[in-house]
Parts: C-alpha cells; structure tokens; sequence
C-alpha cells in the first residue's frame, strides 16, 4: 500500500511539473504570437547614432534597430515602434512590461545578463573621450580624469561610460549625466565638462555633425573594455528571445547582417568572434 501511495504521489508530481512547464511554455511561446497580431514590437533606444537613430518624421534607423527590424519582420512581426529612453531606464521599462525588447547598444555584462534574456552579439564597440583640441588636460583613460581633482566628465546616465568612470575613482558629482549627444557637445563646447564620453563610433558621429575643429577625440580610451551589445528581451520572454537568435544566426551565416552592421562602421566579424556566454561571464 506504501509502494502504491508513494507512486501516485509522484506521478501526481510530476504531472503537476508537466503541467506547470507546459503552462510556462505556453505563455512564454504567446509572446510572438502577440507581437504578430499587434503588428509591431515595441524597442527601447537611446537616439545615440550610429546605434539608434530618430529621424525627424520619425522613422527609426540605426544599426540595432535595423537588425531588429528585419528579424522581426523574418518572424512575422510586420514591424517596429520605438521609444527613446535613458540607459538606466531601460531594463526596468522592459522588466515592467513597457517594452518588448531592447536594442540600444546597451552592452552585456554579467549584472545585466542576470537582469534581461540577451540574444546573441550584435553590435561591438569601443570607449572613446571627446575633449577640446589639443587634449589640454591629458587624458587617455578615466583614471586620468579621477586624478584631476577639479576636472569633470559627461556620459549617459546608466550607461556603460557613467560606471566605467566611477570604478576609476572620478566622484559621483565630478560624472556629469548627458541627456543625449548633442547637449554632450554642446557642455563640452561652453565648458561645463572637460570630457564627454560615449562609444566609439557615437562620439565620431557627434563629431561629424558637430563639423568643429576645436575638438578632438581620444580612442580608444586606454584600459577600457571592447564590449558588444545584444537585443535584450525580458527574462518570461526567453522563447522569442530563441526565435530572435535563430534568424540572427542565419543573417550572420548568410551575411545580410554584415550588410545591415557594416555602413554603419559596426564589424561584422566582432559579432562573430565571440558570444553571449563569453561576454555574460566577463568580468
């Protein structure tokens, strides 16, 4: 009777596990489903080219938002819509359900890995400095700017530069956040900050628009990480995120994803060298 009891109960157990999988999977399978019938999926950006962009009438571009655009589109999804938020903001908005997925050049490390369900490598890149012409303070890296004690440093609030700088010793109150790049250029310019910085090829766009010989920048900042980015989908969400690096791996394999990544000045081939794994485990 014990023996009998005992493999009820078990395989009521594992019924129950069966049925909450399956339930789980359900839900987590609806996802795309849901997207397909909204007709879009909702991105999270910076408006910081050549990631993301948002041109005046308001079509989104970029490189990670074309990415995304096309591999949407591959599953089905006829296409995107994008709101601008702060780097700090964006794993909580897409946590809170307000975005579908994020594609911002918000790079994988290990604390954001735990945070979000990341595809595989996109977009890779490395830091820069933008400062006035002749670099008159001397910088080469953030420890550079923690030395001057008087000397300030502008970067996106929550975003990769903003922590780079403050593990390098520069105080809370001398890591100035920047709304976004051209009021970047525009404190560097007045003197509000002695530096800006952004990835590389952000700060060589602003520079291109800026089109002002009193700058300069300095790349890559010494003693700083390459990192590469990935779509970010919330952690429910790890089915679409699936199906999101199933075309990723074809577009790669196929090279359209060079042909999307590679006039932006992204490499192709950076995305290839490495994978999520990797860099999630990076210290």
């Amino acid at each position: 009777m014990r023996t009998f009891t005992t493999t009820v109960a078990v395989a009521g157990f594992a019924l129950g596990i069966l049925a909450a999988t399956t339930v789980g999977s359900r839900a987590d399978d609806s996802k795309l489903e849901q997207l397909k019938s909204q007709g879009f999926a909702r991105l999270a950006i910076a408006n910081e080219p050549p990631y993301t962009a948002v041109a005046a009438d308001g079509k989104v571009s970029g490189a990670a938002p074309d990415v995304a655009r096309e591999i949407f589109k591959r599953l089905g999804v006829a296409d995107v819509a994008a709101s601008i938020s702060e780097y700090g903001a964006m794993i909580p908005g897409l946590q809170a359900g307000r975005f579908d997925v994020v594609t911002a050049g918000l790079f994988m490390k290990p604390e954001r890995c735990a945070a979000v369900a990341y595809s595989e490598p996109v977009l890779c890149d490395a830091e820069a400095m933008l400062v006035k012409k002749g670099n008159p303070k001397g910088f080469k890296s953030y420890e550079d700017v923690a030395k001057d004690t008087a000397a300030t440093i502008g970067a996106p609030g929550g975003g990769t530069e903003e922590k780079l700088a403050l593990n390098a010793g520069v105080p809370r109150d001398r890591v100035i956040v920047v709304p976004d790049g051209q009021s970047g250029i525009k404190m560097l310019q007045d003197g509000r900050i002695d530096a800006y910085s952004l990835p590389v090829l952000s700060i060589n766009d602003l520079m291109k628009k800026a089109n002002d010989p009193n700058l300069e920048v300095i790349a890559p900042v010494q003693g700083a990480p390459v990192y590469c980015d990935g779509a970010a989908f919330n952690k429910k969400d790890t089915a679409l995120r699936d199906a999101f690096d199933v075309e990723l791996a074809k577009m790669k394999k196929s090279g359209e994803f060079a042909k999307i990544v590679e006039p932006y000045g992204f490499s192709a081939k950076a995305a290839l060298s490495t994978t999520r794994d990797k860099l999630c485990a990076a210290k």
